[in-house]
C-alpha cells in the first residue's frame, strides 16, 4: 500500500495531515518498530489493519504478539483438537497478506478465556506468565510505537491483554528485570479496538465529554478496506464467529473511504501539582 492512501486525523483538535505524524509523533521513516498487543490471532486484522498497512507503507517494521493460542474458536467439535494448528496456518495467511513476515510473529499460547490468570510474572503454579515475556520482547526488539486492545467490555482475553499493555510495557523502559534484556523505552501509545467503544473515563481525560471517545484516526481508500476483508477470510475456521463483526464493517464505510479510529494515551500519566498550587493559593488570598 502507498502511504498516498492514507490521511490522519487529530479528532481533538480536529486537524488532518496526510504525515503519520499526526498518528505518531516524531516519526522516524526506517527506524521504527511498531508492535500490536493482540488477544487472539484475528484481533488485529479487526481493529488494527489499517494502522498495520498504513505503518508498513511509512517505513516501519510491524510486529505481532498474539496472546492466546485459540483453542476456544472452533464452532464445530471436530475441530476441537486442531482448531489450535488450523489457526496458526490462517494467521501466517492472514498477516502475509498485510504484510507481515513469518518471523515478526510472535506467539504466547496461553489458553483462551484465561489469559487473566496468565498477566502476572509469576503464576500460583510456579510457572511464568504474560509480563516478563511481553517485556523481553519489547526490549529484544526494540519497540518503539505500542498498539494495546481496547480493555472496556470486549472481552475477559482483552481486557488481560489491555492490562499486560498498560502495566507491562512501560516496565520495558525501567531498570528491573535486567536480565531479560537491557531497558528500552517505547516512544508512543494508541489503544485499538477490536468491536467495541473505548472507556468513557478515558474519553473524559482525553477531551470533552460530548465528543467521540476516539481521539486519533485514519481514513483510507476502499481499497484498504478490501484488503482487510481479504485478510480476514483467511480466518476460515472462525467466519461464524466473526460474522457480525464483519458486517458491521460497513458503518466504517462513506463515499469510497472506510476509516478506523484509536486512543491516544499516556499509559503513566504524571500528576500535575500545577492546579493544586493554583487552589491553594486561591483558598490563602480567600482568608486574607
Amino acid at each position: 500500500m502507498e502511504q498516498e492512501v492514507f490521511k490522519f486525523y487529530d479528532l481533538r483538535r480536529k486537524t488532518l495531515s496526510e504525515k503519520i505524524d499526526l498518528l505518531f509523533p516524531d516519526w522516524q521513516r526506517g527506524e521504527e518498530r511498531v508492535a500490536i498487543l493482540s488477544p487472539h490471532d484475528d484481533d488485529a486484522v479487526l481493529g488494527a489493519g489499517y494502522v498495520t498497512l498504513a505503518s508498513i507503507a511509512n517505513g516501519a517494521d510491524v510486529y505481532l504478539f498474539i496472546f492466546c493460542d485459540g483453542r476456544g474458536g472452533y464452532s464445530q467439535e471436530s475441530q476441537k483438537d486442531t482448531i489450535v494448528e488450523l489457526r496458526k496456518k490462517e494467521t501466517l495467511e492472514a498477516y502475509n497478506l498485510l504484510g507481515l513476515k513469518e518471523e515478526n510473529i510472535v506467539r504466547f499460547d496461553f489458553p483462551d478465556f484465561s489469559l487473566g490468570q496468565y498477566t502476572y510474572w509469576l503464576l500460583p503454579s510456579g510457572g511464568e506468565g504474560a509480563m516478563p515475556q511481553v517485556i523481553q520482547r519489547l526490549r529484544e526488539l526494540k519497540i518503539t510505537r505500542l498498539l494495546i486492545p481496547n480493555g472496556y467490555r470486549e472481552h475477559l482475553d482483552h481486557e488481560a491483554a489491555s492490562k499486560t499493555g498498560f502495566y507491562g510495557a512501560p516496565t520495558a523502559g525501567d531498570a528491573v528485570l535486567v536480565d531479560r534484556g537491557e531497558p528500552w523505552r517505547i516512544k508512543s501509545y494508541l489503544v485499538y479496538s477490536v468491536w467495541g467503544d473505548f472507556s468513557p473515563e478515558d474519553a473524559l481525560v482525553h477531551g470533552e465529554a460530548n465528543c467521540p471517545r476516539a481521539n486519533r484516526a485514519i481514513k483510507a481508500s476502499f481499497a484498504v478496506e478490501k484488503r482487510i476483508r481479504e485478510a480476514l477470510e483467511k480466518f476460515a475456521s472462525q467466519a461464524e464467529i466473526i460474522k457480525d463483526l464483519v458486517a458491521l464493517r460497513k458503518l466504517r464505510e462513506r463515499e469510497e473511504s472506510s476509516i478506523e479510529v484509536y486512543l491516544d494515551v499516556d499509559p503513566r500519566p504524571p500528576l500535575n501539582y500545577r492546579p493544586y498550587w493554583d487552589f491553594l493559593t486561591e483558598i490563602f488570598l480567600g482568608r486574607g
